[in-house]
Formats: structure tokens, C-alpha cells, sequence
């Protein structure tokens, strides 16, 4: 079978993009398999087996300090009104994570690695988890699809999936993360339902329970997979539709009633550790982050250069697009659909949207029979056919190109992407290295300059104060920034409109070590104000674009509005960083187009 071969293919380009192209169990801090959310995730484990102190988390520094999963910042919990932790992530995935994490455990110590569940053993174990997961719920993803469609079509399927999707991204390199664990999840859920419709046994009711309690103990916005078993095996939307299934729940009350119970067995897990940490039976523990049902950002969670759904996966379009052939020809229509428009709107709900499309992952053996509707109808269609052929490989490049650049020192920082960015270095593989400032600053001119005007030329040889450091040329000063040190003086330029189009600021700068965190990085600072009012402000990230021990000259651009102004401000700031920053040899000047 040709779905069979496809999927030993592509679970070996996973395996390869997991241990070999971009291995995160071996990389350092922020990087680590177990960073960011990651380590929320998990921070149960080693609180509850190691250092057994899940309320105070007296271990947390030494552990911050050494591994740095989140920096320094203790961003796994949050201090409650008791004065204990509360973890903020749900404890589902720590429940996953278990048999991995006790692997590590038992073997840490004789392969010579402290036993402290941050060590190399444990972010091994992680990675090969979510790897592993995901590999399986692939094989009964197939086994699921092959129950609707053709071998050929369910090859095409898994494919596209694979190496057109941003879940090869997630099952791979990020695969400690939710998302892959929880199509896994859906792909059973999926799968025990269609069992269960064709028997009604109690045995598939309790998997199906306990599945969905799992997924909503992982992220709480999933208890949307309960409209998956109810709503299955309907194909239209009306009163005797809706009659006809109340009495089929009603005859098989019993089992419904098991899948109820024990959903809510595994979600009662987290209210029992919410009342021993809080003192509280129920605890909001994401404090700022919050769904608006009122106000969903569609139009940003989707086609934003920052993060976009589909900006970045537009593979998923053809979802949308199979919505119509599957609504004629598809089966389990109104499950499918229902679900995939509720989620879908749920996700765009959260407030910090930016989050990316990462979060519809799980939803994917939900989208993905559009997809195969779409897929099966080309295959009787040639020039159809060739279409989707051509599209695919189009998005299977971008797909691959952005993985790439995703990691290694690539061109892409995806949540932090703007649109003159991207289009800069869209398919691309060398763009000039300042180009990556445009990040932060969409406005770059790379033409001739006209009218070139200088309006400060500052080697600090005035200026004194603990932040300026002996030139080690011996010509003027440098302007040192540190982590007690984190802002320099404001330079203040007076400046008037004559008819000039552009400023450019430069200087030179020097970091021993490079700061990693975009968060932390040094910034330099360009404003444009009128009577002490800041008009407009650029900025770049001076980090990105140096590396331990380099000096470079770096500039920031600024096009100017039509409007009053008086004056130019420039100013260096450290970003919070601990590392220091050397700056040298101030200059900017004014121009024409």
C-alpha cells in the first residue's frame, strides 16, 4: 500500500529533523527541549519526585540560574494569595510527559548526568516523547483516513500533512510542546467515536472519556473535542436530525453517562491540585491572557506577517477550500464542520493572538478530511489535479524553507516578523545581513542618498559620567551598558524640517557575549520630537545582528512624516540584559530620496 511506504518515508525525515537538523535536547537555556512553555508544562514532575515541594518551589532559582528555561524569570508559576505556587500551565501534559520523564530519571544518574529532571537524559526523553507520540498518532491517523478514502488519496493526505503543514515543525523540533501530543489525542478521540458508533460499546465510551478529559486537562479551550462524539454520523442540521440523536443518547445512556464520568475523573485531577496549592477549588492562573468571545482577531491570528496562521502554514487553505466538496460528498459532515468553525473561533478568541498558528496543530485530523475531500475530488480531474500538485509543491518549499530559517541562526524570528521583513527575505537563502534589523525597524533605504547633511558627529570625549570607559584606541570614549548600567543619556539633536526625507543614525558596537533573548537585547533608539513630545520612534535590536566578541557598525533608518518637529533624540538602551554592551563613535546625518 502507497500510504504505508509514504508514511515510513516521512516518519524518517521527522526522525531526521528531530535528531539531526535541529536536535533542541542538546541546545542550551531558551532553546532546550524543556524552555518556555515547555518547562511550565513539566515543572510538576520534578516539584512533585525530586524535590517534593510543589507548593514553595524553594528549588526554583538554582534551577533558573542553571538551565535558564526561561531566562532567569520564574515565568512556570504564579504566587497566589496564600503565598504558594500555582503552576500555570494544567497538569495534563505532565501527566504525559511521566513515563519519559522516569526513563531519564532512572537512567541519569549511571550515564553519569545529574538527577535533577533538567540534565541532558530528561530533555532527551522529552523530545523522543512528543517524536515518538507523534509518529504514533500518524500511523492511526492513516488507519483512521483509510476508513473514508482511497490508499492513494490518504498517501497524498499525509504528505501534504507532513511536509506541507507546520506539524512537522511540532512534531519534530518542538515536539515537547502541546500540540502534537494533542492531535495524537484527537486522532483517537476520532477514532474510538467511529468505533463507538458502529457498536455502542461501553469500552469505547470510556476511552472516549478519558481521551477528552486528557485534552481538556492539557489546555481547558479543548473541551470543544466533546462535539466530536456527539455530533458524529450526522450529515444535516435539523429538528428530526436533532430528535433522532437526543433519543440515540437516550438509548445509550449508560455508556454516555461512563464517557461522562470519566472526562470528568481526569479533569477533576486539576481542581484537586488547584484546592492544595490555592485553597481554592477553581484558579485562573493565566492572569492577563484571556479568550474575548466578543472580539476574535481573525484577520490577525490568520494572515499577520507576525505569526499568521496561514502566513505561515498556507497549506491550510485548502482546508477551507475542501469545505465545499466535502459538504456534497463528505461523511460526518456536521461534526466535522461544527468542530472546525468553533475551534477555529475559540482560538482566535485569545487575547494574545501572536501565539500562532501552532495552536489549530491539534485540530489538524479534524481539518485534514476537507483536505482529503479536496484530494480525492483532483484525482478524477487532470488539470485540477496538476493545480494541487503545483500548489503543494510550492507550499511544501515554503514549509521546509521556513523550518529552516526557523532555526540554526536562520532568517526568521516568526513571532516577531513585520511585512517589510518578509518580503525582503521570503524564499530566500542570503539576504544582506542588516537586513534582519527590519525586524524591528520596517524602514531601510537602500538607494543614493542626496543632500547628505550631518547633524551629529559624537565620539563621547565630553561626556563623563561611570558609563563612559576610556577609548581602547585612545581617541574619545566608549558608552558602556550593563545590567546595573541599562540606559545611556539622551543625545538631543535640535532638528527642522528642510524638506529632507530620511534620517540615519549610526554607531559602532561591541559585545563580548551575545544576548540570545529579543527580549533582553540591546536596543538603539531613534526619536523624532516636537517640544519635547515624542513624534515618532524607530528602534533596532542591536543583538541580531552581532555575535560574541564582533564589532559592527550598525544604523537605524527613519522616513519622515509630514508635521512639525524641533529635534532628533537618539538613546541606547541595554533591554534588561545581563550582558554588557560597548558602543562607539555616534553618528547621524540627514537626506534626500
Amino acid at each position: 500500500m502507497i500510504s504505508r511506504i509514504i508514511f515510513f518515508v516521512v516518519s524518517i525525515v521527522m526522525c531526521y529533523a528531530s535528531f539531526f537538523f535541529y536536535p533542541r535536547w542538546k541546545q542550551p537555556d531558551t532553546q532546550a527541549a524543556i524552555s518556555w512553555d515547555v518547562s511550565g508544562y513539566y515543572w510538576y514532575l520534578p516539584s512533585v519526585f525530586i524535590f517534593k515541594d510543589l507548593k514553595h518551589q524553594s528549588f526554583k532559582d538554582s534551577i533558573l540560574y542553571k538551565y535558564r528555561p526561561t531566562n532567569t524569570d520564574f515565568q512556570q508559576a504564579i504566587r497566589c494569595e496564600n503565598g504558594n505556587y500555582v503552576m500555570k500551565y494544567a497538569s495534563g501534559m505532565a501527566i504525559m510527559y511521566f513515563p519519559f520523564f522516569i526513563a531519564a530519571h532512572i537512567l541519569a544518574g549511571p550515564l553519569g548526568y545529574p538527577a535533577d529532571g533538567f540534565s541532558a537524559p530528561y530533555q532527551f526523553a522529552i523530545q523522543f516523547g512528543g517524536l515518538l507520540i507523534s509518529i504514533i498518532g500518524l500511523w492511526y491517523f492513516r488507519k483512521l483516513l483509510l476508513s473514508f478514502y482511497s490508499d492513494e488519496v490518504v498517501a497524498i493526505v499525509l504528505v501534504l500533512l507532513v511536509l506541507g503543514s507546520n506539524y512537522l515543525n511540532s512534531a519534530t523540533i518542538d515536539s515537547g510542546m502541546s500540540h502534537c501530543w494533542l492531535f495524537t489525542i484527537y486522532v483517537f478521540i476520532l477514532l474510538n467515536t467511529q468505533y463507538y458508533y458502529q457498536s455502542f460499546k461501553s469500552r469505547y465510551a470510556l476511552r472516549i472519556g478519558l481521551l477528552i478529559g486528557l485534552a481538556v486537562l492539557t489546555r481547558p479551550s479543548d473541551i470543544v473535542s466533546c462535539l466530536i462524539p456527539i455530533l458524529w454520523g450526522m450529515e444535516s442540521i435539523n429538528i428530526n436530525s436533532l430528535k433522532s440523536r437526543l433519543v440515540l443518547i437516550v438509548q445509550n445512556y449508560a455508556s454516555v453517562l461512563l464517557a461522562v464520568v470519566c472526562a470528568s475523573g481526569v479533569i477533576f485531577i486539576q481542581l484537586v491540585y488547584w484546592k492544595y496549592a490555592s485553597g481554592h477549588w477553581l484558579f485562573y492562573s493565566y492572569q492577563n491572557q484571556n479568550l474575548y468571545f466578543r472580539s476574535p482577531n481573525f484577520v490577525n491570528y490568520t494572515f499577520s506577517y507576525r505569526s499568521g496562521w496561514l502566513t505561515y502554514s498556507p497549506l491550510l487553505a485548502l482546508a477551507f477550500l475542501g469545505i465545499v466538496p466535502f459538504v456534497t460528498g463528505g461523511k460526518n459532515k456536521v461534526a466535522i464542520i461544527t468542530f472546525f468553525l468553533i475551534n477555529y473561533y475559540i482560538v482566535c478568541c485569545w487575547n494574545i493572538w501572536w501565539y500562532g498558528g501552532r495552536a489549530m496543530i491539534q485540530s489538524y485530523p479534524v481539518l485534514f478530511f476537507p483536505v482529503a475531500e479536496l484530494v480525492k475530488l483532483s484525482l478524477n480531474r487532470k488539470m485540477q489535479m496538476s493545480f494541487l500538485v503545483a500548489v503543494a509543491a510550492i507550499f511544501i518549499y515554503y514549509n521546509i524553507w521556513i523550518i529552516y530559517q526557523s532555526h540554526n541562526d536562520g532568517l526568521f524570528v516568526i513571532d516577531s516578523v513585520k511585512k517589510a521583513y518578509f518580503w525582503r527575505v521570503v524564499g530566500r537563502w542570503k539576504v544582506p545581513v542588516n537586513a534582519v534589523l527590519l525586524i524591528d525597524n520596517p524602514e531601510w533605504y537602500e538607494g543614493k542618498r542626496e543632500n547628505e547633511r550631518i547633524i551629529i558627529q559624537d565620539d563621547f570625549a565630553n561626556d563623563t559620567g561611570t558609563i563612559y570607559l576610556p577609548h581602547i584606541a585612545g581617541n574619545g570614549k566608549t558608552l558602556a551598558l550593563d545590567f546595573s548600567r541599562q540606559k545611556s543619556d539622551i543625545y538631543k539633536i535640535p532638528f527642522s524640517d528642510n524638506g529632507v526625507k530620511w534620517i540615519r543614525a549610526q554607531a559602532v558596537f561591541h559585545c563580548d557575549i551575545k544576548e540570545w533573548d529579543e527580549w533582553h537585547m540591546a536596543q538603539f533608539i531613534l526619536r523624532l520630537v516636537n517640544k519635547g513630545r515624542t513624534i515618532k520612534e524607530n528602534i533596532v535590536r542591536v543583538d541580531r545582528v552581532l555575535w560574541n566578541g564582533s564589532t559592527k557598525n550598525i544604523s537605524i533608518d527613519m522616513k519622515l512624516p509630514p508635521g512639525d518637529y524641533d529635534a532628533v533624540n537618539i538613546l541606547f538602551w541595554n533591554g534588561g540584559s545581563e550582558y554588557p554592551i560597548y558602543i562607539d563613535s555616534l553618528r547621524a546625518w540627514s537626506f534626500n530620496e
